[in-house]
């Protein structure tokens, strides 16, 4: 064990106890599946292969991580520390802990007035910088000057985002227009030029992948010609990896993206006369943050690493590779039903580009997705951050996941995953050029086709949509649309999409059919045998019918076959759903679907796996876990006649 220097035993707290063992687990984990397995009739299962997951990059999420699992796996990737190459743990030594990160807010309203009020509570309240979104649905660049007349410029950086640009301008002259009036508001002002910070947020392979029309890097030269000698804090071009997340992408396809983009201004800014690491310092990255704190935290450390792989790569000295990283809660994980339980997810997505590293965070408000937000989402979406910043204390530690062996080899994962895409890209001619050929809406789209099989089996949850939904909960009523720039209907751009959409318009359509008819669209639950037996199928039956806007009935049968086709007839339901065990479906479902169809039933379900005998018996279709619920409760709702 060794001694101190001065000769004491060392203290191990864990000495007393009996050493862990990866074998000691899997005896216990295997005792309790196999206790399952045996309850539900299946095989003895193998504990890792039981609890393991894949992400949509073929990434492994093992039950159990040690000291042998955290081996880096991205080739060159070390995580190093804090502040020094390859800026793994972060970007600076000290992390967060001398004043937090910055409390970035965005704007996204189109009323000059609106939104130069908005932005004075959200200065004076905990936010720190602001993200102003000029343009279609932004406000004009004209009034940039009017909007920012209370904000203290010197001390609250602004971050244009020029990506919704709208049809009066080409996107360079609205650039232009935009990035002159800021630094007009700053010269009224009387700051001088060195002085100035923020950001012009030009962007133009973000607009190509939105619109899918060819991405012009002309307006990434122009600033570079027209503001650098005189502004040398101020970051010019924006490499923005939320597209290919909103379009339903994956965490590699994000980091390969932003790095080809990065890669693409660095080019375009040493073309117009910086040198190289001037340009690289006038950068930004924007990541999106999701619900799955781990992956996010992960994203955000090798996205630090692969960058400073490519500045080494460039001839950067090692000092010069780091990279300043914006992060945003997930657009596409945001519901329109049950609002509220946003708050969760956008907390959870905070804490972790907290932990993750991140230079600047942005929280979008719990009703991001109904339009622009009210007074009260914009002060819940501060608050999140000052709570984490100021009452958890989440800065106060450097890279508060470093050394957990679970972080430390998704974070290598994601490396090479990310990196490997990044090189498809580089190899196809550039980020622009792989946009062009439809190169990346073909990788994203196949990543969201399997994505959404998921959302649709229930197997990624959605809660208070797809699980757990409340029938009665109504639609807070909608703003305004919020500024974000729309998506165009070339084959290569890139749509918004969110994974709560399509149930979210199976609900939609209930509501209607509930103001046109007086009712929602109905399916009856014919319970069968005592409670005990059918108590679980029917509440799984009753949440999933729910989740697609339709109204269950009944539940309360137990006598048998007869009394369920009984209770159907007089509920007026047309569809009928068979809950019990597989006991009782044994000895009555063959009875009790004769009779339901009897008694008009034009369509019996049964809750539970498909069986050929019962279909053979009559049952028109299953409802069990992991089944298509998206594709039952569309047909469903066809079949009850509801109107799309």
């Amino acid at each position: 064990m060794g001694t101190t220097e001065n000769g004491a035993e060392p203290l191990s707290l864990g000495a007393e106890f009996p050493q862990a063992t990866r074998e000691h687990w899997r005896e216990l984990v295997a005792g309790v599946l196999r206790k399952s397995a045996a309850e539900a009739g299946a095989a003895d299962p193998d504990p890792e292969r039981a609890l393991s997951a894949v992400t949509y990059d073929g990434i492994e999420i093992a039950p159990l991580y040690t000291a042998a699992d955290a081996a880096p796996g991205g080739g060159d990737l070390d995580s190093g520390h804090p502040g020094l190459p390859p800026f793994t743990r972060g970007g600076r030594p000290e992390g967060a802990v001398a004043a937090g990160w910055d409390v970035r807010q965005r704007h996204a309203g189109p009323d000059p007035a609106t939104a130069r009020r908005t932005i004075l509570a959200d200065l004076e309240n905990g936010a720190t910088s602001i993200w102003l979104a000029v343009g279609a649905g932004g406000v004009p660049a004209a009034a940039i000057g009017d909007v920012l007349a209370d904000v203290h410029l010197d001390l609250a950086p602004v971050h244009l985002d020029l990506t919704a640009v709208g049809p009066a301008l080409a996107p360079a002259a609205e650039h232009a227009a935009a990035a002159g009036a800021l630094l007009r508001a700053w010269a009224d002002r009387g700051l001088p030029d060195a002085a100035v910070t923020g950001g012009l947020g030009i962007d133009p392979l973000t607009s190509a992948a939105r619109t899918g029309t060819p991405a012009d890097l002309a307006a990434v030269r122009e600033a570079a010609a027209s503001y650098a000698a005189r502004h040398p804090e101020l970051r010019l071009a924006t490499a923005d990896a939320t597209p290919y997340h909103d379009a339903g992408g994956s965490e590699a396809q994000e980091l390969g993206a932003a790095m080809a983009a990065g890669a693409a201004y660095l080019r375009a800014l040493t073309e117009a006369g910086l040198d190289l690491a001037d340009a690289a310092a006038r950068l930004e990255f924007r990541f999106s943050a999701t619900a799955d704190q781990f992956l996010t935290i992960a994203k955000l450390r090798a996205a630090r690493a692969m960058w400073a792989r490519v500045a080494e790569a460039c001839g950067l000295p090692p000092e010069q590779r780091g990279m300043r990283q914006h992060a945003v809660t997930s657009a596409a994980m945001m519901t329109r039903r049950d609002p509220y339980v946003n708050i969760l997810r956008t907390t959870l997505a905070c804490f972790a580009a907290g932990a993750g590293g991140a230079d600047a965070v942005t929280v979008r408000p719990f009703d991001d997705a109904l339009g622009l937000p009210d007074g009260l989402a914009r002060r819940i979406a501060r608050n999140t951050q000052t709570l984490l910043l100021d009452e958890a204390h989440l800065a106060r530690v450097i890279d508060p996941a470093g050394g957990s062996y679970f972080v430390e080899r998704a974070t290598a994962d994601l490396y090479a995953a990310g990196w490997a895409f990044f090189q498809e890209l580089e190899a196809a001619g550039g980020m622009a050029a792989a946009l062009s050929s439809g190169l990346v809406a073909e990788r994203v789209n196949e990543v969201w086709h399997r994505r959404r099989d998921a959302i649709a089996r229930r197997a990624d949850p959605l809660t208070g949509v797809s699980e757990f939904p409340d029938l009665d909960d109504a639609v807070p009523a909608a703003s305004a649309p919020a500024a974000g720039g729309a998506s165009g209907t070339a084959q290569a751009a890139l749509p918004r999409r969110r994974y709560a959409q399509e149930f979210e318009a199976l609900r939609d359509r209930s509501d209607a059919h509930l103001a046109a008819t007086g009712a929602r669209p109905r399916v009856f639950l014919a319970t069968l045998g005592p409670v005990a037996a059918h108590t679980a199928r029917a509440a799984f039956a009753g949440n999933l019918l729910r989740a697609g806007g339709i109204e269950p009935l009944g539940g309360g049968t137990a006598a048998g076959a007869d009394e369920a086709a009984a209770a159907f007839r007089g509920s007026g339901a047309r569809i009928a759903c068979l809950c019990a065990s597989d006991a009782v479906y044994g000895e009555q479902a063959a009875d009790a679907v004769a009779g339901l169809k009897a008694a008009g039933a034009e369509r019996v379900l049964m809750a539970g796996p498909p069986a050929p005998a019962y279909r053979d018996a009559g049952v028109d279709d299953f409802c069990s876990a992991g089944s298509d619920a998206l594709a039952l409760l569309t047909d469903l709702h066809d079949t009850l006649g509801v109107a799309q």
